[in-house]
């Protein structure tokens, strides 16, 4: 869990902080898992909530949008070049503006769908969509650089 709410907050005493909080979060309403999915799959969504919100809190959190858009179209393919490793990928994901960081990392490394995330973040699922779009045009734009620094 420690590993998940780093992703989000990238400090280990905030990390911490986030886990130990939803730790006591999920204990205090532990009558309302309903046991439809896995304990820890439970937990770990509390520990996501709780690492966004800790975040939140935080004065470094740029707005996410959210105001009625249009659905931005999706790309299906994900592929990337094959001599850029996943931790090229992550160190880029990284990189990124919070807002589009957080949507890639609940789409790809969470397996949320827009719907989900829409939830977690308090965004219209069309947002989400909107910002997966954005997220992942600024991740290729990275990787493209990347490249180029590369063989440069």
């Amino acid at each position: 869990m420690l590993c998940i709410a780093m992703r989000y907050l990238k400090q280990k005493d905030l990390a911490e902080d986030a886990v130990q909080e939803a730790f006591i979060k999920a204990f205090k309403n532990i009558e309302s898992y309903d046991g439809e999915t896995t304990f820890g799959a439970w937990l770990k969504r509390i520990v996501i909530n709780q690492s966004i919100d800790h975040y939140r809190q935080l004065k470094y959190h740029e707005d996410i949008e959210n105001h009625a858009l249009e659905v931005a179209e999706e790309e299906n393919s994900w592929e990337v070049e094959e001599h850029i490793s996943t931790e090229d990928i992550k160190k880029c994901i990284d990189n990124l503006p919070e807002k589009y960081s957080t949507i890639l990392k609940l789409y790809l490394m969470e397996g949320y769908d827009h719907d989900e995330i829409g939830e977690i973040l308090h965004i219209k699922a069309n947002n989400s969509r909107i910002q997966l779009h954005r997220s992942k045009k600024l991740l290729k734009e990275q990787l493209k650089a990347l490249r180029y620094e590369r063989f440069a």
